[in-house]
Formats: C-alpha cells, sequence, structure tokens
C-alpha cells in the first residue's frame, strides 16, 4: 500500500518537519553499546557515477527483474522529498544557506566543513575516489557504505545480501542500523559537520526532528515485491516507528553527554532541550499570563528549560505495548534524569548514561522481539490514554504523537487490518490532528489534546 494514499502523510510539511533538507548519514555507535547491525560501510567511495549505468541503477522506468534499476532517477526527483538528498548541496548556496553562513562567519557554505558532513556526503576515513562530487549531495554511498568493496559483486547472479554486507554494504534492512545511519544528520552525530547545534538554528537552520518510518516512506526507491522479501524481510512500519524513537532517545542522551558537544561556553548546549518552551511570547502586566504547563514526567523547577522528550514519550508508549517487563524502569530513569537536570551536569550525565541504556536496551528487544497482534491499534490507544496525554505539554511531543498516529494508521492498511477506503473516511480526524500542530506559535496543549483523543478514536473505531 503506498502512502501517497493515505495523503494526510504529507500533512507532516505542515508541521515544519519536512525536514528541512533531508540530509546525509552514516553509521554511529550508540552510547552503551556497539551498534549491532551497523558493522558496514567502512569501504572507499567511488561516487554516484558508479551507481549510474543504464544497466545499474540509471534507467528512466523501473523495470529491473530485481531492483527497480531507476533509483537514481527517484534520488534526482526536482520536487518531491523522495529527491531532497540530491538537494542538499545545492540548498547551501541558496538564500536562506547563504544568509546563515554569513551569521555564523563561516564563508561560502558550499566548502564549510560545518555544512558538508551533512549536507554532502562524509566519506571519513575512507579512501575518496575521483568520482565522489560535493556537488552530488548526499550520495548512494552516504546510506549504503562505501562500495569499492561490493561494487563489482553485489550485481552477480549469485551475489547475496548478507555476502555484500560482509564486504561492506551497510544492512539498511535492520532497524537499527537504518536508524544509526539516518540519526547521523537528523538528529546529529560526533563526527564533523553532523550536529545542529543552537547557534546554527539561531542563525537560521531549520529545527532538527525524527521518526525513522515517516523518513524511510519519504526516501523508498525500492518495491517491497516477493523478491525483496526473500532477500532480506518483509519491512513493518509499526518496529521501524518504535526501533527508531529508542534509538533516538539513545542518540540524545549519547551527544547530550559527549563534553565536547553538551556545553557551549558557560551555558549548556541549547539545542538539546525544548525549542518552544523557552520561545514564547513574554507579557508583563498586572495579571501574570502563565505560557506553560506543569508536566509530571518532569520533575523540574517551573521555569528551568525542560530537555527536548519527544523521542521519549513515544518510547515509552511503545514499550508500554511491546516491552512491559522494560517499560517501568525505562520510564523511571526518564524522570531520574529530567531531574537530575535540576542538579548539575555530573548527575545530569550520569543519569543520561542509565537512560541511554535503558533506551539500548529497548532498541534491541524491539528490534528483535515478535510483536503482539494488534500493536498498531495498541499503540494508538496509548498515545491518546490518560498516561500520554499529560505529557503532551510542548509542541515537540505533540507533533512526534501525530506522526506516530499516522504511521500506525498506515502500517494497519499494509497489513489489510484497515481497508485504504475505510482509512480515508477517518482522514478529516488526522488531518485535524496535523492541524492542531500547524503553527507551533499557534499550539495549545488542551486543544491538541482534544484532537489527538478524536484522531484515536476514530481509528479505534476501525476495529
Amino acid at each position: 500500500m503506498s502512502r501517497g494514499l493515505l495523503n494526510g502523510r504529507t500533512c507532516v510539511a505542515l508541521v515544519g518537519l519536512l525536514l528541512a533538507i533531508l540530509v546525509v548519514l552514516t553509521i554511529a555507535t550508540p552510547l552503551g553499546g556497539k551498534a549491532d547491525a551497523a558493522a558496514g560501510g567502512t569501504g572507499g567511495h567511488l561516487g554516484v557515477a558508479s551507481c549510474a549505468g543504464s544497466t545499474c541503477h540509471g534507467r528512466l522506468e523501473g523495470d529491473g527483474k530485481i531492483v527497480r534499476q531507476d533509483e537514481l532517477l527517484r534520488w534526482q526527483e526536482p520536487s518531491t522529498p523522495g529527491g531532497a538528498h540530491s538537494r542538499a548541496f545545492a540548498v547551501l548556496r541558496g538564500t536562506r544557506g547563504r544568509q546563515i553562513a554569513a551569521t555564523l562567519g563561516i564563508g561560502d557554505p558550499g566548502s564549510a566543513a560545518m555544512c558538508l558532513g551533512c549536507h554532502a556526503t562524509p566519506t571519513g576515513g575512507a579512501a575518496r575516489g575521483a568520482k565522489v562530487l560535493t556537488s552530488d549531495g548526499v550520495g548512494c554511498e552516504a546510506c549504503h557504505g562505501g562500495a569499492s568493496g561490493w561494487i563489482a559483486s553485489h550485481y552477480d547472479v549469485k551475489a547475496s545480501h548478507a555476502g555484500n554486507v560482509e564486504r561492506g554494504m551497510i544492512p539498511l534492512d535492520q532497524p537499527m542500523a537504518r536508524a544509526a545511519v539516518c540519526l547521523d544528520c537528523h538528529y546529529g552525530g560526533s563526527g564533523e559537520g553532523q550536529f545542529v547545534t543552537h547557534r546554527i538554528m539561531a542563525a537560521g537552520h531549520p529545527r532538527i526532528a525524527f521518526e525513522l518510518d515517516l523518513f524511510s516512506t519519504l526516501q523508498q526507491h525500492w518495491t517491497e515485491d516477493g523478491d525483496y522479501r526473500q532477500r532480506k524481510r518483509q519491512s513493518d512500519g509499526v518496529r521501524l516507528w518504535a526501533v527508531g524513537q529508542a534509538m533516538a532517545v539513545n542518540r540524545a542522551l549519547g551527544l547530550y553527554a559527549n563534553p565536547r558537544l553538551g556545553t557551549e561556553g558557560a551555558f549548556p548546549e541549547f539545542g538539546f532541550f525544548d525549542c518552544h518552551s523557552c520561545h514564547r511570547r513574554i507579557y508583563d502586566q498586572a495579571d501574570r499570563v502563565k505560557t506553560w504547563e506543569a508536566n509530571p514526567a518532569r520533575p523540574i523547577p517551573a521555569g528551568m528549560p525542560p530537555f527536548n522528550d519527544e523521542n521519549m514519550i513515544m518510547l515509552s508508549v511503545a514499550a508500554r505495548v511491546a516491552a512491559p517487563a522494560m517499560a517501568a524502569r525505562f520510564d523511571a530513569d526518564v524522570s531520574a534524569f529530567h531531574g537530575a537536570l535540576a542538579k548539575d551536569r555530573g548527575a545530569a550525565v550520569a543519569a543520561a548514561g542509565r537512560l541511554a541504556e535503558s533506551s539500548l536496551g529497548l532498541a534491541r528487544a524491539l528490534d528483535g522481539a515478535t510483536l503482539p497482534g494488534g500493536m498498531a491499534q495498541a499503540v494508538v490507544a496509548r498515545i491518546a490514554d490518560g498516561v500520554t496525554t499529560t505529557r503532551f505539554t510542548d509542541y515537540a511531543g505533540s507533533a512526534q504523537a501525530v506522526m506516530a498516529i499516522d504511521t500506525m494508521l498506515n502500517a494497519m492498511v499494509k497489513s489489510g487490518q484497515v481497508t485504504v477506503g475505510a482509512a480515508a473516511g477517518i482522514r478529516a480526524e488526522i488531518n485535524r490532528a496535523y492541524g492542531a500542530v500547524k503553527d507551533p506559535n499557534a499550539y495549545r496543549p488542551a486543544d491538541f489534546r482534544t484532537s489527538i483523543a478524536s484522531a484515536a478514536r476514530a481509528i479505534g473505531s476501525l476495529r
């Protein structure tokens, strides 16, 4: 089932999350343990041109016998999110890119390391072939790994996906590996130019947000036919969503604990905190105007900026549905981390380490377990229950909840639990939820909770 049939997914653009610039990707190690699935990607880079032949991935039609073979055409699509990776370098020299660079004093953004870590294919320590062009933006090897070890063998009739991975291809069919790749730029990594700081956002860069199933849908250039399932495995949007949330939490905490990234001069790195908790109107009048709501899951003093917990909220939902034995510890570690932020950096870093371990354990559990039947419906119900809705006090977590609701509905259609017609019949309710997070400046927590509950009831009625 194409997500295009459920066109509310395109409404994520309203959330302001269509993401700035769908940028680049490499493998990083999560705090608390090595990325189990992300062992590849260390080979030399050969460039986009090495994939572009008409017998390879450069056809004008997706009529290949094994893979589509029009992947380059989809990567270059000029006007859709699917072509955003190929446009990643070009946007640097647009008006906004030049304005950001001027504010930061970094000169030409097209040659600034601060930008190229995510707006072009990073080769790291790998050999850089003569055909690797910065102007290509985010190319094939940014996601699939340097191809020198596997390009000559991956099209052999006897080739296997496992063999390609052994030779250095990144196993993007594995949710943890895929999340690790995407997060390097769609949340941040420790590589040069792969972390969007508060200073960079203040200069004009879009706010960073992440949801793995959405990103996978926007970038899908493959067809999941019988051959695909035989070589890899049937994709599962619910699993991708859940594992992506866990890996995002883990990544955020790992970066926060990094002394090179966690502070900015005398201040904490504000990029880790919830933007909209501070960026609100200030009133000065006889009667105070309270512009925030207390959040029971964040035991911090009034007026303290909260750590951005959008992925923590969603991971708590996933854990309560699919890994209940681990959910209590995770929620306790979340609360302890927020509480430690009110003490000092040492206490916060220690608490971040414990929470990172919990999130990594959940990532592994959600990636490897047989997920319960009806998980999508259960996730929708949990998002709208009284426990979770009390945490929807800020814009970022609410935007994540809307994306999750839509992801679950799409998963139900794809699995045959719900028909396309039935899903279309409740599209208005989903779109109302999107409307509640259309404009961060107009976000109202109570109104959002009403809209998300209505959307959840509509999906629940499809049972």
